[in-house]
């Protein structure tokens, strides 16, 4: 089968009585342009979104018919989880995790970060207090960072004025 767009949300559908086939996805394969999978019934997927990024999140619909709706299920994973005091602390662990250019996430006022043992490690000893926990990583932190150079505010450096100003 294949897919082109997704057509709706789970979350939003009226119709019950159909049967859902879920299509399971790690947390990295949501934004795949081009991606062929099998659903938990055994029905082979073949998403090709070439337009445009697909961004899929938890309960995405992809087919629907009489009886039966596909639907998507993002995975749980180990993750590390921060939970920062005040913005201060947040602009620095967000910092330090993109500085090694890893995925952020953004859940109930934590970062979520797939799990890393080098990364665990540079925080815990940095003072951070971080736990590791299976969780679904369903909202990225989309960022847009402006080249390095002196004439250039960064938004780190954005952040850092708003919280030192601020206490």
């Amino acid at each position: 089968m294949l897919v082109q767009k997704k057509i709706g949300n789970i979350t939003d559908h009226t119709n019950t009585s159909k049967t859902i086939d879920w299509l399971m996805l790690e947390w990295f394969e949501t934004n795949k342009r081009i991606l062929r999978k099998r659903t938990q019934s055994g029905v082979e997927v073949s998403l090709k979104f070439l337009q445009d990024n697909p961004l899929l999140t938890q309960g995405d619909i992809l087919f629907e018919d009489e009886k039966t709706i596909i639907v998507i299920e993002v995975l749980a994973c180990d993750c590390m989880v921060v939970a920062p005091k005040n913005m201060f602390e947040m602009a620095s662990v967000c910092y330090e995790i993109g500085n090694k250019h890893l995925p952020l996430f953004f859940e109930n006022d934590e970062v979520l970060v797939p799990f890393e043992m080098p990364l665990y490690k540079l925080l815990t000893a940095q003072g951070y207090l971080v736990k590791q926990e299976k969780r679904k990583l369903l909202q990225p932190l989309k960022t847009t960072v402006a080249p390095h150079g002196a004439d250039r505010e960064t938004l780190f450096s954005k952040i850092m004025k708003l919280t030192t100003t601020n206490e």
